[in-house]
């Protein structure tokens, strides 16, 4: 059987324009005409045809280049140059425009704060359409690399291990100089010597000056590459990375706000990253679900006086105390054997209320004595300020409907980091900066936005619903 082989020298008739290179039903449209909706002026990009100057490239061209590369993992300046030069559907995008990798990343870097009001944006247009209902809102995150590597972070330790080698080195050096001197051996060695010498001095000045940053930012680490990166633990490794956040929405999963932080933990996050999405939404929502990681009273407690349904496992340490009943009206604690522990005054180092036996004989003549407490002085309790938010969250927790939206949001939240980290392949970020991986991670949220925009509403009706918003 012959095989159907190819003729690059056979004469062919190719559309003269680039619009009849790409069909009705091709994605790429969805993705300009989404661009096209946005509000340049909300978003901080000046948008002027008429700015006098040298001439520069559309900002539109350029910020749907950089939306529709990111949402087919194609985000490296260079790659996206090469793109407009040998993809079709990028050369039909652009218009046929061709900036080159450092205008392309020049861009990206000067509209970093642009960029991250792309997501509220592309969030709102979703709530105009539909697909955002802003009621139940779940909220998680993800460790994403930085663009740094973990050898240029510097603890405290390490600095001072470091200033002694070359002390060590220097004082050998000096040592070998005076040597060459004494026996008046080759210029060469001296000159080389005493480089050598210098770069020592300099590489000491600046571990000097590494460690004086670490005490006066009061840090653990700091990495040289990236300083406002941190050390995060990153699927059983420590690595230089971020701590990546999003609030995603009930109804479709879609992501109303995003984020990203430099702290290695979730604790304290969750009011911010609820606030943020209800500046998106314009209103405040009714129910917000998290995991345990962001079980911190005092922060829950910012969204609770909102009338927040607030839906978190608190964390807590098993303690003999949970042994203890509390008698609210008489603010008092009664341990197991039926003793009375009243209020004995404020631990503000520990945030918390003590309560202690009025009799210390009574604790050392209990049969518990030695398990419950050791003190000559009788057990005393701790109740943390914090211990009636505990309390109601605990309570709520335990309510019928508490492990279906924990399911619920394991499905809806867990989902669009698995789509951007392995479909989009960003497992590290390419800027640096809390600004620029902002920026990265709200081009990444924006892509998975458009795509689940695109197979819920399909590509023709998008279209049409985007452009008739303009209208």
């Amino acid at each position: 059987m012959p095989y159907i082989t190819g003729q690059r020298e056979q004469t062919q008739l190719f559309p003269a324009c680039i619009e009849e290179y790409i069909g009705t039903e091709d994605p790429v449209r969805a993705y300009d005409a989404f661009v096209d909706a946005l509000d340049f002026v909300q978003l901080g990009i000046e948008d002027d045809p008429y700015r006098v100057g040298a001439p520069q490239f559309d900002p539109r061209a350029m910020l749907k280049l950089l939306v529709y590369g990111y949402s087919y993992g194609i985000r490296s300046s260079r790659k996206l140059e090469r793109a407009t030069y040998h993809n079709v559907s990028f050369i039909w995008l652009m218009g046929g425009l061709k900036p080159d990798h450092k205008t392309i990343a020049r861009f990206r870097r000067d509209q970093a704060a642009a960029l991250k009001n792309v997501l509220k944006q592309c969030a709102r247009v979703c709530l105009r359409l539909g697909l955002i209902e802003g009621n139940t809102l779940f909220v998680d995150g993800t460790k994403v690399r930085a663009n740094a590597s973990m050898k240029h972070t510097w603890t405290a330790e390490r600095c001072q291990k470091s200033l002694e080698e070359i002390d060590r080195r220097v004082e050998a050096m000096l040592k070998e100089c005076e040597r060459l001197d004494q026996n008046e051996e080759a210029h060469g060695s001296s000159v080389r010597m005493h480089q050598a010498l210098q770069d020592q001095k300099e590489l000491k000045a600046q571990i000097g000056g590494v460690l004086a940053e670490l005490q006066e930012q009061d840090k653990t680490a700091l990495n040289t590459t990236d300083p406002q990166s941190a050390r995060v633990r990153n699927g059983g490794q420590i690595e230089t990375g971020y701590n990546c956040q999003a609030v995603v929405d009930e109804r479709h999963g879609l992501i109303v706000h995003s984020d990203v932080f430099n702290q290695s933990n979730d604790v304290g996050l969750f009011s911010g990253q609820i606030d943020g999405a209800q500046d998106t939404l314009e209103k405040v929502c009714q129910r917000a679900v998290a995991d345990t990681g962001y079980s911190s009273p005092e922060d829950l407690k910012k969204s609770l006086d909102q009338d927040i349904d607030v839906v978190v496992p608190i964390h807590r340490c098993s303690d003999f105390r949970d042994h203890f009943s509390y008698d609210a009206d008489q603010d008092r604690y009664r341990c197991p054997e039926g003793h009375v522990l009243r209020y004995a005054g404020i631990n503000r180092r520990n945030k918390s209320h003590m309560y202690s036996i009025t009799d210390a004989a009574i604790c050392q003549q209990c049969p518990r004595f030695g398990t419950c407490t050791r003190s000559r002085a009788g057990r005393r309790v701790e109740r943390p300020f914090t211990e009636e938010i505990r309390e109601r969250l605990e309570a709520r927790y335990r309510l019928p409907d508490a492990p279906l939206l924990m399911r619920r949001r394991k499905m809806r939240a867990e989902h669009p980091f698995g789509h951007i980290k392995h479909n989009l392949g960003i497992r590290a970020f390419l800027m640096r900066g809390l600004s620029g991986v902002r920026a990265e991670m709200a081009l990444a949220a924006t892509a998975f936005n458009v795509t689940r925009m695109l197979k819920l509403i399909g590509m023709a009706a998008l279209i049409q619903r985007l452009n008739s918003s303009l209208a």
